[in-house]
């Protein structure tokens, strides 16, 4: 059972709740613009199972064959301890790395782009993540926890780091010593010096204290939330992939091999010698930092609310209708499509483009639907 695709609707009503508190309170923390590109790529991460399977299942079965490690019993409530809390301790390694070499966080960098912080913005997932996290849950499979186990407690790891994507919940006392909350995880999202590569744990803030990679919210040092490298843009293609192309052009340009293999396993942001001589990647410089918002009108922002709604009910019928692979392709392809035409219009886009791509895109999807029904 996938976990996650029923928690959906209840992710959806909380940020509901969220927006109308905000807005009673006088501190709404949601732009349609923003929460489009965070929505948008949330579906296509979803959506990405469809169409490409990861490796890890693929992974396991050849360990358990390889070790004939025997496994511990799926009907044990100690089983489901120990890995909920093996799982956090690989997911911190995972995360850590994922911050810390360039090659994972290319993957990783769609998660943080949002310059806001809200409920939205938890929903904000890769869709190229599978392709190597499956390493760093080796040792699962090494002490022998079955499979559905490792499934299921990696669904809930990943539920809980849903509530803790708000700016509304101040400090929580006691908790904040033995759990992720919003208050530290605020900290993980946020550009300051201060702050940069902070708090890496799911559920348990513990992994930081022990590792040396915990911080503090500071009342007197306010986040500042996104990238140094904004990529100003709502375009989920450009999301996942803006770090692949940086590192695919530092490959090129650089004149040694060692330099190419070095790109992929080098500390983030790293840049050949060469290369950053000419091709310098520039950092934002947070104390003129803009939030990315281009003007647009209230018709819209409409439009591209409906658009996320569209979004939802194409995920939802693909992942409660059974379709052929192809079938499968084409839905995936729609959702892109879907996510690409809606940001160029949310960017402010010459419209006649806006219009030609998604006048297209509208006919394509019009003829699916026939073709389907």
């Amino acid at each position: 059972m996938d976990l996650i695709a029923y928690a959906v609707p209840f992710f959806l009503l909380a940020i509901g709740a969220e927006l109308a508190w905000g807005l009673r309170q006088g501190n709404n923390t949601y732009r349609m613009n923003d929460t489009f590109s965070s929505l948008m790529l949330g579906i296509l991460s979803q959506a990405r199972k469809f169409v490409l399977l990861g490796v890890g299942g693929a992974v396991y079965g050849l360990i358990t064959d390889f070790t004939h490690s025997t496994l511990w019993p799926a009907d044990h409530w100690l089983t489901w301890v120990f890995a909920f809390v093996l799982y956090d301790f690989c997911y911190y390694w995972l995360h850590r790395m994922g911050h810390e070499r360039q090659i994972l966080w290319a993957a990783h960098v769609a998660h943080h782009q949002s310059e806001d912080y809200n409920l939205g913005t938890a929903l904000r997932q890769t869709s190229t993540g599978f392709l190597l996290s499956w390493v760093f849950y080796i040792p699962m499979y090494l002490v022998g926890i079955p499979a559905e186990v490792v499934i299921t407690v990696g669904a809930l790891n990943l539920i809980y780091q849903f509530w803790v994507h708000t700016q509304h919940v101040p400090e929580l006392g006691w908790f904040e010593y033995v759990f992720v909350s919003p208050s530290n995880h605020r900290v993980h999202h946020a550009q300051n010096d201060e702050y940069m590569d902070k708090n890496y744990g799911g559920v348990f803030i513990v992994w930081d204290r022990l590792f040396g990679t915990y911080q503090r919210e500071l009342s007197d040092e306010p986040c500042v939330y996104g990238i140094r490298g904004a990529i100003k843009s709502w375009n989920p293609v450009m999301a996942l992939t803006h770090i692949y192309q940086d590192m695919l052009l530092d490959m090129w340009r650089t004149r040694t091999w060692a330099n190419r293999w070095r790109v992929l396993v080098a500390r983030t942001g790293w840049q050949p010698a060469d290369v950053a001589a000419q091709w310098p990647r520039a950092k934002a410089d947070l104390s003129t930092f803009q939030r990315y918002d281009p003007p647009v009108s209230q018709a819209v922002k409409i439009y591209g609310g409906s658009q996320v709604a569209l979004a939802t009910g194409l995920l939802a019928f693909g992942q409660f209708q059974s379709l052929t692979q192809s079938q499968y392709w084409v839905w995936w392809l729609l959702l892109v499509w879907t996510g690409v035409a809606t940001a160029w219009w949310l960017e402010g886009r010459a419209r006649w483009l806006c219009v030609a791509t998604d006048g297209l895109r509208w006919l394509v999807l019009v003829s699916a639907a026939a073709s389907i029904i």
